[in-house]
């Protein structure tokens, strides 16, 4: 994946240093990793979810999973994942070796400065394990957008999308040049502490992924030589034509001496088939709900089971669940494989939407299992 003198994404200085290539990858053709969005079940809390993301955070790396990544989401009350920085460090604290990181911060949510002083903060609490991934959307709707951004002018969020990065870029190797407006200013946590008095200079620096559902972040993360994260689970029919970008766009840089793709992916196991389609047609209910201006709680499998579909909700869930891999574990193990051949993806990012956090961490396990992945 990288030169004889360059790093793989999320390297702690050496080449390969994020542990790619050490990684206990059993059976899978390529790492397995984390995605969670924290959900809140209905009859749940969000106290709850928090616990059950460190429970599955614990599941991931004890089973040898390669990174657990969490997603910004605003104004969803299914979704206990505002604040990446926050459970960031709150797992960090319950985990030794899995990397952590965001799957994304949603960059013009929040001031440059802001995000390097946070991941800065993680880096210290966990240090060679933190991935800043970083997204261009807003995580919500227009309007809580707007709330977010003090601003009704939201494309422009988007627009300065490449300015925001560079700057981003500049405060977490506090390389502002001379006679720059903000060369005085410094993200603590970082580099400006080793050129104090006594100061040592860290060798970790939290690694830059670009995250896109379309080609505009892909062409990006090509250009500037950056590790890229494509979001299948809810944009499959776009999800070759990106990476083809990506790759085809993609610039040897200081981080990657070639293309380097992580593809998230929806996928659940159970025991038995029937079992695992009736937890995940909760996941489908959910997002019919989002999609109508209905957002809520994540439906039990009872209520999903109860629910009139009508027959554009029915098209809808049948189109939904063809991009989700689910079933037994070896046609999870089967649906993964073909779908890491069938992209290319260099990384596979799994997350698990049930009602439960015990649906999905068993999943999890059964995934691993089928992998041959260890139980340490």
């Amino acid at each position: 994946m990288s030169g004889e003198d360059q790093q793989t994404p999320g390297t702690d200085g050496e080449p390969g240093g994020d542990g790619i290539r050490g990684s206990a990858l059993g059976t899978a053709p390529v790492p397995l990793s984390v995605l969670d969005l924290v959900t809140v079940g209905a009859g749940s809390t969000a106290t709850a979810a928090v616990r059950t993301a460190v429970e599955l955070a614990c599941t991931a790396e004890r089973r040898g999973f390669h990174r657990y990544w969490v997603a910004e989401h605003h104004s969803m009350p299914g979704v206990a994942s505002s604040s990446p920085a926050v459970l960031l460090a709150h797992i960090a604290a319950h985990t030794d070796r899995i990397r952590l990181g965001s799957g994304g911060v949603m960059l013009p949510n929040h001031a440059p400065l802001v995000i390097a002083e946070q991941f800065g903060t993680l880096e210290a609490m966990a240090p060679g394990r933190v991935d800043l991934g970083l997204g261009r959307a807003p995580g919500t709707d227009g309007a809580t957008a707007a709330a977010l951004r003090r601003t009704e002018r939201l494309h422009e969020g988007a627009d300065e999308f490449p300015q925001q990065l560079a700057e981003l870029t500049r405060f977490l190797d506090d390389s502002f040049p001379d006679g720059h407006p903000y060369a005085r200013i410094h993200a603590v946590p970082g580099p400006v502490q080793a050129t104090a008095p006594g100061g040592v200079q860290s060798p970790h620096r939290p690694p830059l992924w670009l995250l896109g559902s379309s080609g505009f972040s892909a062409r990006l993360a090509g250009t500037l030589g950056l590790p890229f994260a494509f979001a299948h689970h809810f944009s499959a029919a776009n999800t070759v034509p990106a990476l083809d970008l990506y790759r085809a766009s993609f610039r040897p840089s200081e981080v990657l001496a070639e293309p380097y793709a992580l593809i998230g992916v929806s996928a659940l196991a159970a025991e038995d088939e029937r079992e695992a389609l009736r937890q995940v047609r909760t996941g489908a209910l959910a997002m019919i709900r989002l999609r109508t201006g209905r957002p809520g709680l994540v439906p039990s499998p009872e209520e999903a089971a109860a629910h009139h579909f009508s027959d554009i909700e029915q098209d809808f869930v049948d189109s939904w669940l063809g991009n989700v891999v689910h079933g037994t574990p070896d046609a999870v193990r089967q649906g993964l494989d073909d779908l890491a051949k069938r992209t290319g993806a260099d990384e596979l990012m799994i997350t698990a939407n049930a009602h439960t956090g015990e649906v999905r961490r068993r999943s999890y396990d059964l995934i691993a299992d089928a992998y041959g992945l260890p139980r340490a």
